[in-house]
């Protein structure tokens, strides 16, 4: 998808962000390393756009999280319930042959959030999903639309910390179409958008003492795309052009977010557990 112009653009002496997924399967986004690796440039910025770790809701629920309100991370689910895909240029996100698959295309800013959050790597994925109820009767050069529009997709991470997500793109009539939820040993941390509220909830206080926070972001971030991620995504990158700094989102994390993506697809073609180190030895 977006290799052909990485490998012409990154022989240049510019800084790079690379929208998400960074390749259609893992084999493509450690070409993409390797190109860039072989064509180094002191103080160059390369960054994967995977942008959702900066919608107010989660990176509040992050800062919660990393400050230990909930105590050590046990689970993490995230649920996507939503509109069916847009049209796009002749529809090319029909096919999975163009994406990588809904669940590398579409789903890896999850996957990238997980474990941001799980502070560990992904070890092994088993998912359940198909195509259901959109796209069922288009057709493009032939070939007939393979996208999914549900899934489960469960994450074992090697620090024991487990994560699920549970996407449904069929889902219109939902108050919030994403909701983050995190459970710790001392509390539980919830992250809902559009609605733009976090909730927190320890053990102790049981659900009368749930408390729900209003979050929205900074009054000088345009709204923009994702609630105002893109842009806070673009300034982190300029921050770290012009401070020489390293990215925050590196192209290995684009590459293990579109791993998880590529191994949820084989789980569900194999009915089976399948091992990141599977995918991407």
């Amino acid at each position: 998808m977006h290799r052909s112009v990485f490998e012409d653009v990154i022989k240049l002496d510019v800084h790079v962000l690379v929208e998400k997924p960074l390749g259609i399967n893992v084999a493509e986004c450690q070409i993409m390393i390797a190109a860039k690796d072989q064509h180094h440039k002191p103080g160059r910025v390369v960054w994967v756009g995977l942008e959702y770790r900066y919608m107010a809701p989660t990176s509040r629920l992050i800062d919660e999280v990393n400050s230990g309100t909930c105590g050590e991370v046990k689970m993490i689910a995230i649920r996507e319930h939503r509109f069916p895909f847009l049209q796009k240029v002749d529809n090319w996100n029909r096919l999975s042959k163009n994406t990588g698959g809904t669940l590398v295309e579409k789903c890896c800013h999850f996957y990238d959030v997980m474990t941001l959050i799980a502070k560990s790597r992904p070890v092994s994925v088993y998912a359940s999903g198909a195509q259901d109820v959109n796209h069922l009767d288009e057709i493009y050069g032939g070939l007939r639309s393979d996208i999914l529009d549900n899934a489960y997709v469960v994450v074992d991470f090697a620090n024991g910390v487990r994560g699920m997500l549970d996407l449904a793109m069929f889902a219109e009539g939902s108050k919030n179409e994403q909701e983050i939820c995190v459970v710790g040993s001392t509390a539980k941390i919830e992250a809902m958008m559009p609605e733009s509220v976090v909730r927190i909830g320890k053990r102790e206080s049981g659900r009368d003492g749930v408390i729900e926070i209003s979050v929205s972001q900074v009054s000088d971030v345009v709204s923009g795309f994702h609630g105002g991620a893109s842009y806070l995504e673009h300034r982190a990158m300029q921050n770290a052009i012009r401070k020489g700094l390293e990215p925050v989102v590196t192209l290995e994390d684009g590459l293990l977010s579109v791993a998880v993506g590529q191994a949820a697809h084989l789980s569900i073609a194999e009915k089976r557990i399948v091992s990141i180190d599977e995918i991407s030895r």
